[in-house]
């Protein structure tokens, strides 16, 4: 999915497609059943499935997000392992492509391509996928009243397992965020499939089903490689704006795949951490301090997420339980992660606002090891315009538990992380 040429001749088409289809509308930033990718976005989650707006023909909304931080992080560990020597400098500046079409009443396409990330010198399809929440396509008014509550997706796209993917930084996209870093096993992973959504008074209902591969191939497995099923999803919620002052969502999803090449539910993502070269000493590692628990055969997982606002008080929680095992590992293994944020949002537009998170994961690791990994994150931030925000933490996280040969034996880091975001 990064093959210059053919990302040169789309991004082509599009500019094309879009000079077209500005004669049938003024204003192509007007998507139905779409989440805004700038201020307006935050706090909403499945996209909406009421819509103002009307369809009148073809519209092509491109647009994009960038993202550049200053880190002055200090690391270490007990000294057995080597890792590099950091000083505060910038990062690598991320950005990303959006491209978003409504082709008819209700039915919209997404996709997205990372310009610049960590883990490709070069631009790369992240996914896409086709949004259905009419059937007008089919004839006008078809099956209305039962389109009024049904949503469904289908693509190579990120899978809707939790809560915490709405509010993970996404390569450049990082303005729902309102840390700097996502949480410390993050789920996130992209598999071609389809999920279909019931959604009625509040109440939500997901179920879907993918291919359980991260890359794409039509490859029969070798000789001693395990072949990979399918992958299961679904999630039951309920949200609701009870009053003006008071919001309430919880929901509950599952994630299960049984048996399988490598499970990607914790290693899918390929822009990487927002915080550099961390306890490591290989210029290739992407993705620590992240910890991926190895459950690259069979992996079930849980996350029950509580969020809660009040005005300009917000909460969001986490409890995940993981349970899985490697190839050769003849036992299941558990991980838990918990998490918790409390933000308090200023303003008449909420526009600054600051709090705090809290994160543990705690489990068994295929070498034995019983491990706990704590994370701290005080902040906050200031959103210039709906489009433009900047945002300060400082962040200490722990290991403890790991053996003397391991890079994460005593090893933590600390220290203050700034960061600018653009998104339209």
């Amino acid at each position: 999915m990064k093959t210059p040429l053919i990302f040169t001749l789309t991004i082509l088409l599009f500019l094309h497609f879009s000079t077209e289809a500005s004669a049938q509308t003024q204003d192509a930033r007007d998507l139905q059943y779409f989440r805004a990718p700038d201020q307006t976005g935050l706090n909403i989650f499945e996209a909406p499935k009421t819509t103002d707006v009307y369809f009148d023909g073809i519209r092509v909304r491109i647009g994009g997000a960038n993202t550049l931080q200053f880190q002055a992080l200090d690391h270490e560990n007990s000294g057995n392992v080597d890792i590099f020597d950091i000083g505060p400098n910038f990062n690598l500046a991320t950005s990303n492509l959006d491209i978003d079409v409504q082709l008819h009443n209700g039915l919209r396409m997404h996709l997205r391509t990372y310009l610049s990330s960590r883990h490709h010198s070069q631009p790369y399809v992240k996914g896409g996928y086709l949004q259905v929440d009419r059937l007008d396509f089919i004839s006008d008014g078809f099956m209305d009243e039962l389109m009024d509550k049904l949503t469904l997706k289908v693509g190579h796209m990120e899978i809707n397992y939790g809560d915490t993917h709405f509010r993970r930084s996404d390569n450049g996209q990082a303005i729902h965020n309102p840390f700097v870093g996502n949480y410390i096993m993050d789920s996130f992973t992209t598999e071609v499939g389809g999920e279909i959504y019931y959604r009625n008074n509040g109440f939500l209902a997901m179920a879907g089903m993918t291919n359980g591969k991260l890359n794409q191939s039509v490859r029969e497995p070798g000789e001693g490689q395990l072949a990979t099923h399918v992958s299961l999803v679904g999630k039951l919620g309920y949200d609701s704006q009870i009053n003006e002052d008071l919001r309430f969502r919880l929901t509950g999803s599952v994630y299960h795949t049984g048996q399988t090449q490598s499970a990607y539910l914790y290693a899918g993502d390929r822009a990487g951490a927002r915080y550099y070269n961390i306890l490591t000493d290989n210029p290739g590692e992407f993705r620590t301090p992240r910890f991926n628990p190895g459950f690259n055969n069979e992996l079930t997982a849980f996350m029950i997420n509580p969020f809660i606002k009040y005005q300009g008080l917000e909460f969001f929680g986490v409890l995940e339980r993981a349970s899985g095992k490697a190839q050769a590992e003849p036992d299941s293994r558990n991980f838990t992660q918990y998490g918790a944020e409390l933000l308090y949002r200023f303003g008449q537009r909420e526009n600054v606002y600051f709090g705090g998170r809290y994160n543990l994961v705690t489990g068994e690791t295929n070498a034995g090891e019983e491990v706990d990994i704590t994370r701290f994150n005080i902040g906050g931030g200031w959103f210039l315009t709906k489009n433009v925000l900047a945002k300060v933490e400082y962040v200490n996280q722990s290991y403890d538990g790991f053996e003397p040969g391991n890079v994460f034996n005593d090893g933590k880091f600390s220290g203050l992380m700034l960061e600018a975001v653009i998104s339209f």
